[in-house]
């Protein structure tokens, strides 16, 4: 089956083979928050981003497996429902952006811009960005003889970065940081994966940028 990132809450993951990783989606919570499991295709190890909601289904969607790591991308609470239960039941490390931890149930193990988290034989590059909130991270995978891919939480969804609740210097800080660190680093094929709904290309939301930070949102 063709994998096109569409989920509704209660419905069967989307599934996604990559060089390296098999990943799967789901929509958990009443805010349907995307949650993504990381599986490494060479040792079976896994990481979760974002507990969001929902344990009985992400404990589910882990299965016997186990997991290494359980990654949030931000602190707000929508992203977090979920983190203490799954790392109870699985032993996880749990995983932020520094500048987050603070806010986040808990946490063993802090990361900044430039630091990588394993997925078995797979890496994962944290990009710090910062605007959301202080400590937002995007995790960033290089596919193996294909394309790059992008968990971007709530900092890039199609049509626009995140919210930044109408504070100027914050959406001026994420629009700036998505920009130079995703746009500018990244090709038009990498894929992304937002914390909400549809999943999109930085080639198809390329042409907007000077639009959205035009109208400040």
């Amino acid at each position: 089956m063709t994998y096109t990132g569409d989920v509704t809450r209660g419905g069967e993951p989307a599934v996604r083979e990559l060089a390296g990783l098999t990943v799967r989606k789901v929509s958990v919570g009443p805010m349907d928050n995307n949650a993504y499991l990381l599986t490494c295709r060479s040792d079976g190890s896994q990481v979760l981003i974002d507990a969001a909601n929902d344990a009985e289904t992400l404990l589910r969607l882990i299965g016997p497996a186990g997991l290494a790591a359980v990654v949030t991308t931000h602190q707000h609470r929508d992203h977090t429902g979920a983190l203490r239960q799954v790392v109870e039941a699985t032993g996880a490390e749990s995983i932020a952006g520094a500048d987050d931890a603070a806010g986040i149930p808990v946490v063993t193990r802090t990361v900044g811009d430039g630091d990588t988290i394993a997925v078995g034989d797979c890496t994962l590059e944290v990009i710090h960005v910062v605007g959301h909130t202080p400590g937002s991270i995007v995790l960033h995978y290089r596919e193996p003889g294909g394309i790059d891919h992008l968990w971007t939480g709530d900092s890039l969804f199609p049509g626009g970065v995140g919210n930044t609740r109408g504070d100027k210097k914050n959406f001026a800080s994420l629009i700036g940081d998505v920009e130079t660190k995703l746009f500018g680093r990244l090709g038009d094929d990498t894929w992304f994966y937002p914390g909400h709904g549809k999943d999109s290309t930085l080639g198809a939301e390329r042409p907007h940028l000077a639009e959205w930070r035009e109208r400040g949102w």
